[in-house]
């Protein structure tokens, strides 16, 4: 368990320090999908530094003494400064962010797609970077609404998912608590539902226009008004992000839908958890094989950080193998 949760905080903080590296270092990606993806990768990048290590420590904890730390046996509302009342609503706050952010980026690919000549003029970077601030504040209220609103919802390290999860704090069940519960996979799986049905119209709308290029000798006014390759290719990379998300996601939606209708599922709720937790390090890996500009800078930044921290060799040895590099450089662009 320790090594599959220390190898997944490995893979994030890689994974996403080297998109966010990419993103910002070049300049082809300054643009709003670029800002997006950004965003995506912080809030990966949160769940790889604040939420997976909390669950090392108890893990650990449990290793060496035989016994979990103290306050995993308490919930937020008997312990003052609870280790989950930070943790719970980052996790959660992060996989909104996720949700939106995927959200937006096909509402972003849509209008390239569909509507190709606005999309310089609908969507811009100032418009992106106050969609991706409103994101983040929605999502992040959302995630304490639950104890905002319900004095019977508190949040509590559940040894069943190795997590800090969202709880009653008595033993009974108030029906206003089950409803707010259920605000989370209600607004999910309506986000989500709503980004399958644009990517649906999207790739179908490439899929007619690759039939006509195809079958008709395009004008250049015909031409114009076509969505360009790399939009569509874009779209496919979008596609391919929802479907990962929707697939990791929707474990943990069945799961708090069965825990408001009184079902522990203590097995089930680990490997639901901890598949989302996962889809935080998914994303580069799809950069990575959708996108080969992606794929090529990535490359350049890790070979210019090998040669950085190797040790220094003799002028000819360098001269050989930077021309080397070079070449492997120019084959990979």
């Amino acid at each position: 368990m320790v090594v599959f949760m220390i190898s997944l905080i490995l893979a994030i903080l890689f994974g996403n320090i080297l998109t966010l590296a990419v993103i910002v270092g070049t300049k082809h990606f300054h643009t709003p999908q670029g800002y997006l993806k950004a965003s995506l990768a912080v809030a990966d990048l949160a769940v790889g530094i604040c939420v997976v290590p909390v669950s090392v420590y108890v893990e650990i904890s449990f290793m060496i003494y035989n016994s979990m730390p103290e306050w995993t046996a308490r919930n937020s509302q008997t312990t003052p400064f609870h280790p989950c009342s930070f943790i719970g609503p980052v996790f959660a706050g992060c996989t909104l962010v996720s949700i939106t952010t995927i959200f937006l980026l096909t509402i972003e690919r849509s209008i390239a797609v569909l509507k190709p000549l606005h999309k310089e003029s609908v969507i811009t970077k100032k418009r992106t970077s106050i969609l991706i601030v409103f994101s983040w504040m929605g999502s992040f209220f959302l995630a304490i609404s639950p104890m905002v609103f319900s004095n019977a919802i508190a949040l509590e390290y559940n040894p069943c998912s190795r997590m800090c999860n969202y709880a009653l704090g008595s033993a009974e069940f108030p029906s206003q608590a089950w409803k707010i519960l259920l605000l989370f996979p209600a607004f999910d799986f309506t986000l989500l539902g709503g980004t399958v049905v644009i990517n649906i119209i999207s790739l179908t709308t490439i899929r007619q226009h690759s039939k006509r290029r195809k079958h008709l000798a395009e004008t250049e006014n015909q031409s114009a008004t076509k969505p360009t390759f790399s939009d569509i290719k874009a779209a496919k990379t979008i596609g391919t992000l929802t479907l990962a998300f929707t697939a990791s996601f929707t474990p943990i939606a069945v799961f708090v839908v069965g825990n408001v209708l009184g079902n522990e599922w203590c097995t089930f709720s680990f490997f639901a958890f901890w598949i989302l937790t996962t889809n935080s390090c998914w994303n580069v890996i799809i950069y990575g094989v959708r996108d080969q500009k992606f794929r090529s800078r990535a490359y350049q930044l890790l070979i210019s950080t090998h040669l950085n921290t190797a040790p220094k060799k003799s002028v000819s040895e360098n001269t050989v193998n930077g021309g080397k590099l070079n070449e492997e450089i120019v084959k990979q662009t």
